[in-house]
């Protein structure tokens, strides 16, 4: 369910309006227990996801860092890497 709440700060390319709202999709949706909200909550589902993304807009926006920025090809063939070991991929 959270398979898209991942770090967002400090990489290069920095992160897109889509990869926040995405990840805050799922910060909800795991808040909630609503992968799809019925009717009767959607409207608060989607003003919490809005509310959400704004946020985590702001607060990254606000950090600062001295550490060199990460690179999204490097960092995801660590996560392969990660896995192949994990689960004894070839």
């Amino acid at each position: 369910m959270c398979r898209n709440i991942k770090t967002l700060f400090n990489f290069d390319p920095p992160a897109t309006e889509q990869e926040i709202r995405a990840a805050s999709i799922q910060f909800v949706r795991k808040l909630s227990g609503f992968n799809k909200p019925s009717k009767a909550n959607e409207a608060a589902f989607n003003r919490a996801v809005d509310e959400v993304t704004a946020t985590a807009r702001v607060l990254m926006n606000s950090l600062i860092t001295n550490a060199s920025p990460r690179y999204r090809e490097i960092e995801a063939e660590k996560a392969r890497e990660r896995s192949r070991l994990r689960f004894g991929l070839e």
